[in-house]
This record gives structure tokens, sequence and C-alpha cells, in this order.
């Protein structure tokens, strides 16, 4: 899934380094789902960042070609990968529409937003999966508007055995530019945390909706 060795922990080096994502076993955060969580990863923090943003949308596009071709519609999953979405539409020289997680409920009621034609070859950019329901959601809605997906980017995946499964199930190809299972081997390598919160995170990973 994770589509390069070297990319995969220069982003994950990258992440920590702005604090994008941010790691407390102590005090745990609590997601809008409920879950506790020690760890919570805010990829809106790339787009302040000019450098670390030029990488990431760099890394998407070379990795969207290489594993899909060049596909005629880049899609961002609002609202986190909009503005990054736009990013790599701009610099693949493609258009761009956004995907919204259910229709507008005024107006045109859309759910996708801009051109699209059906027919047409998208590629999904999103910031990160966690159980991959709402990626899923957006793959479905750009269906049921005729697109042709060719597949899904996303810059970090926690790597849930639910969101695998789903994905799986949906027969689409997904490949991320990091993923938890590098971004630990860096915040141990970097000091972030100690070996004790690493056993914290790792058992975390496992079973998040039952972690207190």
């Amino acid at each position: 899934m994770v589509f390069n060795r070297n990319t995969a922990e220069k982003t994950a080096e990258l992440l920590l380094q702005i604090n994008a994502i941010k790691l407390n076993s102590k005090n745990p955060f609590t997601w809008a789902s409920g879950w506790k969580s020690p760890i919570y990863c805010d990829n809106r923090l790339i787009l302040s960042f000019p450098a670390v943003r030029n990488y990431i949308r760099e890394e998407f596009a070379k990795g969207i070609e290489e594993k899909f071709g060049k596909p005629d519609v880049i899609a961002g999953v609002a609202t986190g990968a909009i503005g990054i979405g736009i990013l790599v539409a701009e610099y693949m020289g493609l258009p761009f529409v956004y995907v919204r997680p259910e229709p507008k409920k005024h107006g045109r009621q859309n759910q996708v937003e801009g051109f699209l034609q059906k027919g047409q070859n998208v590629v999904v950019v999103e910031d990160l999966i966690s159980t991959g329901g709402s990626s899923l959601l957006a793959v479905d809605a750009l269906k049921k508007e005729g697109a042709v997906v060719k597949g899904m980017a996303a810059i970090f995946t926690y790597g849930f055995e639910v969101s695998k499964q789903k994905i799986a199930e949906a027969n689409i190809e997904v490949f991320t530019l990091s993923n938890y299972e590098t971004l630990l081997q860096k915040a141990i390598d970097k000091k972030y945390v100690d070996e004790v919160e690493l056993s914290t995170l790792q058992a975390w990973q496992v079973s998040p909706s039952e972690w207190k």
C-alpha cells in the first residue's frame, strides 16, 4: 500500500517535524467517532509549510502516474483533502473536483462539486485513511456521477484491519505516502516517544475502538 519506502520515511519525518502528527498516550485524544486515541493526525498543517506541501504534492504526482497513469481529473475528499488535492491537480495540469460527505441540502444538491463528465478517469486524493468509510463514500459518489475511479492516494493510513477489509471489498487500489508503522519507527528514532509509549501506540492500533 505504501508508494515508496524512502517516501514513507521522509513523509513520516516531515509530519512529526511540523507537529501534524501529535502523539500523547497519557492524555488521549477523542475522535469524532468517540474513539479514544493516543495519536491525532492533522494533515491540514501541511498547507502552512511550503517546502513540505511541495514535497507531498510532488510525491503524490509521481505515485499517481506510476500506479494509475495520468487521470483526467483529480478528486479531493472534503474537507481535509481539498487543499492538497488542488495542489496535486495544479502540479499535474489536471482539472479538480471535490466530494462532499453527503449532497448539499439546497441549491443543486451536489455531492460532487466541479465539472465532471461521465466516463472520465478519476484518482481520489485523501489526507488520511482511518476506517476507510468516508473515503469509500467519496468513491461511490464519483461512480454515481459516471466517473471511472482508477484508484485512491492518501498521505497517511493508520492501517486498521477494518479499513483494509473495506478497501479490499470495494476492489479499489490504494497507495499512501506513509503509514503508521513507519511513523512509529521514526518517532522512536527521533526520540518523540519512548519504548513504553511505543507499546501503547502499537496496542491501540490492534483494537482502537476498545482502547481506553
